[in-house]
């Protein structure tokens, strides 16, 4: 599981290289990218949350 989430962690940067690519691809199920990447976009959605709360309290 910890392959897919860095797979999905690239991807969110936007770098990986052809051949991390064609590894990922070759070596990862697919339902272990859309869970990895459900659970880093949920991740990310309530850190903002948390984050524009704390700024914003008094």
């Amino acid at each position: 599981m910890f392959d897919a989430i860095k797979a999905v962690l690239w991807s969110f940067f936007g770098i990986r290289s052809s051949k991390g690519y064609d590894q990922d691809r070759s070596k990862l199920k697919l339902w272990k990218i859309v869970l990895a990447g459900f659970i880093c976009v949920l991740f990310f959605i309530l850190s903002l949350f948390f984050l524009v709360r704390f700024l914003t309290s008094k």
